[in-house]
């Protein structure tokens, strides 16, 4: 039996390929955060309007939308380590493009959306890839702490991808934080290079293109337990994880802050997601996800109203932390309750379906939160936004005996 607490952390990633998937894919994120900060910061300083800002933000997320239920039935029929590795290097095209515009003085708003938008789209393609793949790294009684330790590397990178965005702007600029992503690019590519995975195969598809997308979204969406996660995602995507998005906003208009300001607020989000994150992959069950789950949600939005109502930046840092936790407890364990339930050769169309929600909604819920912050402020939209999510989340606490069942029963 595997040992229990931080040990297993090690243990997870001693494993060779899971140990190298990970090295590679940390330092791509930490460069893919710090080119999120330098775009947005940017889109902010061309622009001084949250709903461009709220724009770039569409513009990386919302391709998932789009893409997810094709992409999640491509995951279950090609080789998922070949298009993650075809993945590194459009990502390092794009980083070599936004650096070379940058230094020559041609990167305006409109460029810099659209580039935003490939990366977007590649990104969203390649999410359920991603997702998909860790069950191809670990065995089975490995997976949960594995997707808590994906998640704990995401979100260190979100707290040092911003600070180091923030000193290597001060140092280089821009454009040297821009040609530094592409330098991370290139590591993850080698690091993919050679990785193996192991159980591999998976039954033969014998229905269409089309056909396989349309029994992943029926699946997705009937099964219960699953449904009830991805409607919560949904909610909270659209309707209160906007505020990561939309941090520029914040950082400047209402803590009247500078770059520096909006990096301790992504930084203090990201420190508080790696104690969550650390604190899920200690455990050595999936056994009380539910009701984690739930309670982190509820514990978001309520530290949320807190967040809305500071007026210090110095007020604001310490209630990010507690958001970050709780966001992204919540998160994993939805994703791993999910993961455990599916079959492998269903695990791409539903994380497909899994990576749309959790990319799509908040590319929504940024461009409409954006618009709306430019109307009536920052606070405003985003307190109606939690009660709404809070009366969702009520409606399941009543019933939670139903929805633990679902999701744990086969555990």
């Amino acid at each position: 039996m595997p040992r229990l607490g931080f040990s297993r952390i090690f243990q997870v990633l001693g494993q060779r390929n899971y140990g190298l998937f990970t090295l590679g894919n940390s330092l791509s994120l930490i460069g893919t955060w710090m080119q999120r900060i330098a775009s947005g910061w940017l889109a902010w300083t061309l622009t001084e309007s949250a709903t461009w800002v709220g724009a770039i933000a569409f513009a990386d997320l919302f391709p998932c939308v789009l893409l997810g239920p094709f992409s999640g039935a491509a995951a279950d029929r090609w080789d998922r380590l070949k298009i993650m590795r075809i993945g590194q290097w459009l990502g390092l095209a794009q980083a070599l493009l936004l650096c070379l515009l940058y230094q020559t003085g041609y990167l305006g708003i409109w460029p810099l959306f659209l580039i935003t938008l490939f990366m977007g789209t590649v990104t969203g393609f390649l999410q359920p890839f991603r997702l998909a793949i860790t069950s191809g790294l670990v065995t089975t009684e490995w997976l949960n702490t594995a997707i808590a330790i994906n998640s704990v590397t995401f979100n260190l990178a979100r707290f040092l991808g911003p600070a180091a965005a923030g000193l290597f702007i001060a140092l280089g600029g821009l454009g040297f934080t821009y040609a530094l992503n592409a330098v991370s690019f290139v590591i993850f590519a080698v690091t993919l290079s050679v990785v193996r995975l192991h159980n591999t195969t998976r039954r033969p598809s014998t229905g269409s293109f089309l056909h396989d997308t349309a029994v992943g979204i029926r699946h997705a969406v009937s099964t219960p337990g699953v449904n009830a996660l991805l409607l919560i995602t949904v909610s909270s995507g659209i309707l209160v994880r906007p505020v990561v998005e939309l941090l520029p906003g914040w950082a400047a208009r209402v803590f009247h802050g500078t770059s520096g300001d909006f990096a301790a607020l992504t930084s203090a989000f990201g420190i508080g997601a790696v104690m969550g994150g650390l604190w899920l992959a200690s455990r050595g069950s999936a056994r009380g996800l539910a009701a984690i789950m739930l309670g982190s949600q509820i514990a978001m939005c309520l530290v949320l109203l807190l967040f809305a109502s500071s007026w210090e930046i110095w007020m604001a840092l310490p209630l990010a932390m507690l958001i970050g936790a709780a966001m992204v407890i919540g998160a994993i364990s939805a994703q791993t309750l999910t993961q455990m339930i599916v079959t492998d050769d269903l695990r791409g169309r539903v994380l497909g379906i899994w990576g749309l929600t959790i990319r799509g909604s908040p590319a929504v819920g940024a461009l409409m939160m954006g618009a709306a912050s430019d109307v009536w402020g920052m606070r405003l939209p985003l307190i109606v936004g939690v009660v709404l999510v809070l009366g969702l989340l009520g409606y399941y606490a009543t019933r939670f005996d139903r929805l633990k069942g679902a999701l744990e029963d086969g555990l």
